[in-house]
């Protein structure tokens, strides 16, 4: 059987892909460059498990190279009912598994038990939050993108749902009534727009990255892929660029993300992976960092007290 059911990703490949659209070539001028050399145009889906796979390797391009891009997130619609039939998933429950075998494969914390107890029904509520929280702020929308994020991998929390939108929205300082408006409202159109520029594009599956320089030229990174990959196509775009070495002490960096797996902690300090838990724990025990702890992994947040 075809497995092209969008949340059947393949961990081989990194790809959690759509059914539809296969043919269909990006346009370079749909993606252009502007106040940076380069442009990352990031097609995404905050309930798509390989882009949650990506997060170590995107949160290291933007410290290493970050006075070299600029990130444009677009949404992509993985998942807009239960139509789908194929890949074998045709019902929530049977993505429970699943995401518990990509969460060993990436090294990533998820727990597939959201879809056995509180299942979503479609990824366009949080999509279209996102684009609300962008109307307000790019920044705190990114930021927005992570929490509700490690609500639906980590917390098991149905992201669909307004109450678990409206406590990621305050946490990342959005100002709620303009939230609530532009989530009913505008977002909508801007979600609509994400999806018919991903489909002139030709995105089929997340994540799917394009570099574009401020000339047109791109290159693309489809899937999950290892960090020399996405570095690999910055260079060959922008060969003098210049990497930014960075401070890697764990202050720094959870200064910079104040919560990080430990996969996340070790590609961003260069700690060997089967140390960095170890690492992380002790700053635990010392008072630095708490801990959440699923059954597939945990995820270390700095104390308010140091934000």
């Amino acid at each position: 059987m075809e497995n092209n059911n969008p949340l059947m990703c393949d961990p081989e490949s990194g790809i959690c892909e759509m059914p539809t659209n296969k043919t269909n070539s990006a346009d370079s001028s749909l993606v252009k460059a502007n106040k940076k050399p380069l442009k990352i145009t990031y097609y995404t889906d905050p309930i798509c498990s390989s882009c949650w796979g990506i997060e170590p390797q995107l949160r290291k391009l933007k410290l290493e190279y970050g006075n070299n891009i600029e990130v444009d997130y677009r949404m992509g619609g993985l998942l807009p009912n239960w139509s789908y039939n194929s890949g074998g998933i045709s019902k929530p429950s049977d993505v429970a598994h699943h995401w518990d075998e990509v969460s060993v494969y990436y090294d990533m914390p998820i727990d597939g038990n959201v879809w056995l107890e509180d299942p979503l029904n479609s990824s366009y509520p949080p999509s279209i939050a996102f684009k609300a929280a962008q109307i307000q702020d790019n920044e705190k929308a990114i930021l927005f993108l992570r929490e509700i994020r490690e609500m639906v991998f980590l917390q098991k929390k149905n992201i669909t749902k307004w109450e678990h939108l409206e406590l990621a929205g305050k946490k990342v300082g959005l100002d709620i009534v303009k939230f609530k408006a532009d989530y009913e409202g505008k977002a909508k159109e801007l979600f609509e727009e994400d999806l018919k520029l991903g489909r002139e594009l030709g995105v089929r599956g997340f994540p799917t990255i394009f570099f574009t320089d401020t000339t047109g030229q791109k290159e693309m990174v489809y899937g999950s892929k290892p960090y020399n990959t996405f570095e690999s196509a910055l260079l060959k775009l922008s060969p003098t660029a210049i990497k930014t070495n960075y401070d890697r002490t764990w202050n720094a960096v959870f200064s910079k993300y104040h919560s990080l797996t430990a996969k996340e902690f070790s590609e961003l300090t260069e700690t060997p992976r089967n140390e960095s838990e170890k690492y992380l724990d002790d700053l635990t025990a010392k008072g630095h960092l708490e801990k959440l702890t699923t059954k597939n992994g945990a995820i270390w947040t700095l104390k308010n007290t140091s934000r």
